[in-house]
């Protein structure tokens, strides 16, 4: 018996009753004091303040502000934290347990990385939700759109089933409550998504007993109407908000942020970006931003100028990143993105198949009909015959981009894929992408965490899955192998998984955690420890199952 029809009427009356959400941001509320505090560098991470729950009303703590902040010797410092409660970075009272192996580690930290709607704070940037969730740990105190899917691939057992029914309930919650699902839970978050992944993850929780999928047609028809917005009266060449028309009439996707301000997480490193270079700081920001809601947040991936090359006789993990553009050259709406397109395909198909059992053959037709146009769509635009691989395109240019990069493997992931192309890009990948570690995450390398030498659990699951649905089990097999062997190793070393991996050969003892980006390596991690706890059980024999942790360095939540 599934989990679908247990309550579900009372989950919906709940979700319903739910407070209105004060959409308004940090930004917003506290205008002269949010800049001041984040130019005055009260703390050293961005993300700090906007995180802090506000023990009085914030009209009443700006006014505050307004009318002692003048007066001589006003602490900054001093009047924030009589004002805010700090939600510091906690040490968990987890601990990882020596000898201890992988698997049951993972499983351990279900409960230590689930929230409850109950802790959220009042006044705070927080957005409530009706039902328990997911966060990734670290500085990641809030529930994250895809990170969420690849967490839930390692809620396998039965007993997880409640959360991966309440994880749905939520997102279909947030479609329902602001027309789509934002990056995450926190008002700064709303005006930009993350790649569409609700799909999938209403087609995992079905086959895990949890909910019916077909309950969540009117959230993902909504979603869709979110990507699509503005874009029904385009003329060719033109772009409004997520969607791009491009000659001959096709319409296709774009990331994109609603607003064109400093990222309120990350104001002074955006302040500063845009301060390097002589463009309208507006557009640098909304190209950031929309960086931002591709997940890949960042990467040579969305910037323009020289890419980092090979040297001839290097090995390409140690591809130099002294001629990689500078983040300010980032050009994000420009581009048109294979894998944000590959997403949409399965979306359009899971509507179409929906509409279909809930007798809508009208609908039906209509989104099998995107369906294969899109998919035609990725064939022909993304499609590079010669280089046997997916590019992004470029529409300012009208021309694919040059750096090959891990989202090639979304068609093959979503099934968009010509087999002919499958068989193609497994070359190509083997040859240009495949490190030691596992799936490298560009060809470039740079300062940029979404680059190489890093690899990322999400990319390494969408390749293992794609390529072995399309018969190239040898890849897929691979790729799994070494990024098992990888985590492994510094699970090994020092009891922790971590958000991301350099991917070093496995043997030498400087295999460690992912490096670049803005903010330190981050360690709990929900996305790594979905798609390791997925890995191991389709690898039972993989030497990862006997590495126990030797350290018992306390989790960070």
């Amino acid at each position: 018996m599934t989990l679908s029809g247990q309550g579900g009427a009372g989950r919906e009356r709940r979700a319903a009753a739910a407070p209105a959400p004060d959409t308004l941001t940090p930004a917003d509320r506290y205008e002269e004091l949010f800049i001041a505090v984040q130019s005055n560098h009260v703390f050293a991470d961005s993300k700090s303040f906007v995180d802090c729950a506000p023990r009085i009303e914030p009209a009443d703590i700006l006014a505050a502000y307004r009318a002692q902040s003048a007066a001589p010797g006003f602490d900054l410092a001093a009047f924030v934290h009589a004002h805010f409660d700090v939600i510091e970075r906690p040490r968990s009272d987890y601990v990882s347990v020596p000898g201890q192996p992988l698997a049951a580690h993972i499983d351990d930290l279900w409960p230590v990385l689930t929230r409850h709607p109950k802790a959220h704070p009042p006044r705070s940037s927080l957005l409530r939700l009706p039902h328990a969730y997911l966060v990734p740990g670290g500085r990641f105190r809030e529930i994250y759109y895809w990170d969420s899917y690849f967490s839930m691939l390692g809620l396998a057992a039965e007993r997880h089933a409640p959360l991966i029914r309440d994880m749905v309930e939520n997102f279909a919650y947030l479609i329902d409550t602001h027309g789509h699902v934002p990056n995450g839970n926190r008002t700064y978050y709303l005006s930009r998504s993350q790649p569409p992944v609700f799909a999938l993850m209403v087609e995992l929780a079905q086959r895990r007993g949890a909910v019916e999928e077909i309950r969540f047609l009117p959230q993902l028809r909504k979603e869709h109407a979110f990507w699509m917005a503005g874009g029904e009266h385009l003329a060719e060449g033109q772009a409004s908000r997520r969607a791009v028309r491009l000659p001959g009439g096709l319409l296709l996707n774009r990331y994109w942020d609603e607003r064109d301000t400093p990222r309120e997480e990350s104001w002074i490193e955006d302040v500063t970006t845009a301060r390097s270079c002589e463009r309208d700081p507006a557009e640098v920001y909304r190209h950031i931003r929309a960086a931002c809601e591709s997940g890949w947040d960042f990467s040579t991936r969305w910037l323009r100028g020289p890419r980092a090359q090979a040297e001839q006789q290097a090995p390409r993990e140690h591809v130099r990143a002294a001629s990689a553009p500078a983040l300010a050259s980032i050009c994000t709406t420009d581009i048109v993105p294979v894998d944000l397109n590959a997403f949409l395909y399965k979306l359009e198909a899971k509507i179409a198949v929906l509409s279909q059992q809930a007798g809508d053959a009208a609908a039906a037709a209509a989104f099998a009909a995107r369906a294969e146009a899109r998919k035609a769509a990725i064939a022909a635009l993304f499609w590079d015959e010669a280089e046997g691989a997916y590019f992004d395109y470029d529409w300012r240019f009208a021309q694919r981009r040059d750096c090959l990069t891990a989202a090639c493997v979304t068609p093959l992931f979503v099934g968009a894929a010509e087999p002919a192309h499958a068989q193609a890009l497994a070359a190509t990948v083997s040859r240009r992408l495949l490190a030691h570690g596992g799936l490298s995450t560009t060809e470039c390398a740079s300062d940029q965490q979404w680059d190489r030498p890093n690899g990322w659990a999400a990319l390494q699951w969408m390749a293992v899955r794609g390529f072995a649905d399309y018969g190239c089990d040898a890849l897929a097999q691979t790729i799994s192998h070494r990024w098992l062997a990888t985590v492994a190793a510094v699970y090994e070393r020092e009891g922790k998984l971590v958000e991301k991996y350099a991917l070093r050969r496995v043997e030498h003892d400087d295999t460690h955690g992912g490096q670049g980006g803005e903010y330190p390596l981050q360690d709990g991690f929900g996305w790594t420890n979905g798609v390791t706890a997925a890995l191991l059980a389709e690898q039972p024999g993989h030497t990862a199952h006997d590495c126990k942790a030797h350290s018992e360095a306390p989790l960070h939540r």
